[in-house]
């Protein structure tokens, strides 16, 4: 038997999936409610996202003194961060130390996978029912399933047919792997394709990089800290605690005070240059807000970062091959990175055009594409995820009229503020579409909000005497209707990327809440200080 109440038909209080940043925080919440928590990991320890992403490379890219709890004072004096950006030991480390701070491993089922998720209302609960055929009957379900999750292979003929070392950078082996003496192929130049790519490419024999779509990323500036430098971030703490709440995504910054078209073209220049040796994610939402909504400003950001990428890469058509030409800067995901451009001056690096030279099958030694086989050892697939909805699409939950939520989602993403979904009382969601979290936010800043929003909502329906809350369908479609109007107003609406889903009728629709973390806190807690108006509550 694992940790945890492993009973058949044990009634529970609540219910948690996961044991990331979310999962930890809500099993500590409820818990502190004095509920009876059952929560359950997939992975065989805490981490969440930083238990099941080990590959080469990994690191945060958002400033160790933000990415962390700040619920308790204690944790916050005594855990020391290393560096600006910590790696993703560092970051499983540092979850480690809370759940034993927190005591919260007792609560958790780990090696456990929830399958399926049903519910009742007759009664007002769900029955919970795992892969080892266990089953739990829960008032609350919370699912803290993460929004990049669900690892996802593209559609290539042949990867059952590759017979060297074939890995996804989301299930990669705990001990880790020997290049050395291998011929790697990289498959996929986001941001974990880039963090990996620039962390085998001084090791491996020989990489070769399947580029479809390039990336502008900004090069990270990393210092580690000393001790007097911990004392001056921790006496800011209690600052940045409300600062992260207050800003558009989450972070310490926020975007510059001036607008664009006030600036004369040195001023411009000027901003640029100074917010780009920062070496932060401030380069894309700390800038001008304009980069969002403006064609031309987003044009002008890119040709900047073209020229810094030319400037790094020797062969001028390698270079050029680096630099995108189907999307603005800002519309997609804008990573950190360190020497990744300088990789391909190596003679031992390749890169492939994958648009120009398509690949047409994985052979059983290698990537054939439209010029020829590229023999490989070691194929690594950095293709990334079914973001937003994947780890909660591969649970079979049940709502009130016995719909699967993942029916509901292929033809129509929608969720009520990210928090719930309407036709399925009592389960509440982090990071889930049509919320900040899903994408555009400092991820510990909008869980912990999120988190806090649903143990007080509990909390209200428990004092209350009341046992179910649903979102009105009334709620959710104002809801979904104000999303929309703010993201239709951004150019990130017209990039194709994991941003963006497809729904059954065709139309697409943001992942992400778009009007800011501040303005998402603001409405979520107006919305409860108001007994959650618009929520059917029994």
């Amino acid at each position: 038997m694992a940790d945890g109440i492993r009973d058949n038909n044990t009634r529970v209080d609540a219910v948690v999936i996961g044991a990331g940043f979310g999962g930890l925080y809500a099993t500590y919440r409820l818990r502190e409610q004095g509920m009876k928590v059952q929560a359950f990991e997939a992975g065989d320890g805490v981490g969440g996202t930083w238990y099941w992403n080990r590959y080469p490379g990994a690191r945060v890219d958002s400033q160790s003194y933000v990415y962390q709890y700040w619920f308790s004072d204690d944790i916050l004096n005594k855990w020391n961060w290393s560096e600006r950006f910590p790696s993703q030991p560092e970051v499983e480390r540092y979850l480690n130390f809370v759940a034993d701070e927190c005591d919260l491993r007792k609560h958790y089922a780990f090696e456990t996978r929830v399958t399926e998720a049903t519910y009742h209302k007759e009664t007002g609960r769900w029955t919970v029912v795992t892969d080892k055929d266990e089953r739990y009957d829960t008032q609350f379900l919370v699912a803290c399933t993460g929004g990049l999750s669900a690892p996802s292979l593209p559609d290539i003929p042949g990867i059952d047919d590759f017979q060297g070392e074939l890995l996804h950078t989301a299930r990669w082996p705990k001990e880790g792997i020997d290049v050395s003496d291998k011929r790697v192929g990289v498959i996929g130049t986001g941001a974990t394709g880039i963090q990996v790519i620039q962390s085998l490419a001084p090791l491996a024999k020989h990489l070769t990089v399947f580029q479809r779509t390039p990336t502008f990323a900004i090069p990270m500036r990393n210092p580690e800290f000393d001790d007097a430098k911990r004392a001056e971030l921790k006496a800011k703490y209690p600052e940045l605690k409300q600062r992260v709440f207050d800003t558009f995504t989450g972070f310490a910054f926020d975007f510059q005070d001036k607008d664009w078209y006030s600036m004369s073209d040195e001023e411009r220049r000027e901003m640029m240059e100074e917010i780009w040796r920062d070496g932060s994610l401030s380069f894309w939402v700390g800038t001008c807000k304009e980069v969002f909504f403006d064609p031309e400003v987003s044009k002008q950001f890119g040709e900047f970062v073209a020229e810094k990428i030319r400037a790094r890469v020797n062969d001028p058509e390698t270079a050029d091959k680096l630099i995108p030409k189907d999307h603005g800067f800002g519309t997609r995901r804008i990573p950190l990175e360190t020497k990744y451009f300088e990789a391909y001056n190596r003679d031992t690096v390749d890169l492939v055009d994958i648009r120009a030279n398509p690949i047409q099958k994985i052979t059983a030694h290698g990537v054939q594409t439209a010029e020829g086989e590229v023999p490989l050892d070691t194929l690594i697939f950095a293709t990334g995820f079914d973001a937003g909805t994947g780890a909660m699409n591969r649970i079979d939950i049940r709502g009130r009229t016995g719909e699967l939520l993942r029916d509901l989602w292929e033809r129509n993403v929608r969720t009520t503020m990210g928090l719930q979904v309407h036709g399925f009382p009592n389960l509440f969601t982090t990071m889930a579409p049509l919320a900040p979290a899903s994408a555009f936010c400092n991820v510990p800043t909008c869980l912990q909000h999120q988190v806090d929003w649903i143990s007080e909502c509990i909390r209200y329906v428990r004092e209350q005497g009341k046992q179910v809350i649903e979102p009105t369908e009334a709620l959710e479609q104002q809801w979904v209707q104000h999303h929309d109007e703010l993201a239709d107003h951004t150019i990130v609406m017209s990039t194709a990327s994991w941003y963006v889903k497809r729904n059954g009728d065709g139309t697409r629709r943001m992942l992400s809440y778009l009007g800011g973390v501040n303005t998402y806190r603001q409405t979520c807690d107006d919305i409860a200080a108001k007994n959650y108006e618009g929520f059917a509550i029994s």
